[in-house]
This record gives C-alpha cells, structure tokens and sequence, in this order.
C-alpha cells in the first residue's frame, strides 16, 4: 500500500507525463530521511525535470511542505530507466542537490545522437550543463 508522500508525487508526476501507468514511486527510510525515487518512462524524463530543473524543483518544494506538515524531511530521486544508463540515478537529492553534474550528464545523453560529431543537440548540451553548474550554486 502507497503513503500519503507516494501518493503525493505519482499524483502531480501522473499529470506531467505522457505515459502515466509507467510512473512509480519506490520509498525507503533512512538516517537522511524519506528517500523517494521517481520511475518515469525515458520519453518522460524531460518533462519531470523540465527546463533548468525547474519542474524537479517544484516537485522537491511541494514536498518539502507535505515534510513540514508531516514532521519528516523527503528527498526525491529521479531513476534513469534509458536501455544505455541502467538504473542511474539522474540526480540524488540525498546529497541536498549538489549533484548537477550527474543531471547534465543525464541531460546530455538523453539529447545526443549515436554519432559523434558536433551537432546542435551537443551544443545544447554543453549549455545545460553550463546552466546547470550555475544553479549548483544557488541555495534554494
């Protein structure tokens, strides 16, 4: 049976995406607190993430009111579930989203074609992951 915080994100993740009965939402419980890790479809990361991370964000802010009402701190992992990634995480939260290279990283791959040279989609992601060592330091 889902909790209350599970319910929560598959509710507002559901909404987002295209292929909402891929959506899951796994719990576990350490010393840090509640770690969620969101599941989605491959074709529905970006959406989750959103631009700049802006839409993981929002995610992470609503739940850490449901944390103040609920007297727990929730961190919110996205799994990447790509056939060439495996289950890596896209960006733990346990570590207060310090990590945005493991999101670039994420974003990068999912943006890149198979061949190698420089294409656009290269060069946008060479801009992410500029924006996003940016919002490393940004204390939200």
């Amino acid at each position: 049976m889902a909790t209350i915080d599970q319910q929560f994100v598959e509710y507002i993740v559901k909404t987002l995406v295209n292929n909402p009965d891929k959506v899951s939402v796994d719990r576990k419980i350490d010393e840090k607190g509640v770690l969620l890790s969101l599941t989605v479809d491959p074709d529905d990361v970006g959406r989750v993430i959103g631009r700049r991370g802006v839409t993981a964000q929002s995610i992470r802010m609503l739940l850490r009111a449901l944390g103040t009402k609920q007297d727990a701190r929730y961190n919110l992992k996205i799994v990447n579930t790509d056939e060439e990634g495996g289950n890596e995480p896209q960006r733990d939260w346990h570590d207060n989203g310090k990590d945005s290279d493991d999101e670039a990283a994420a974003v990068a791959s999912a943006m890149s074609d198979d061949t190698e040279e420089e294409s656009p989609s290269s060069e946008l992601a060479e801009k992410t992951r500029a924006e996003l060592a940016d919002l490393d330091d940004l204390d939200i």
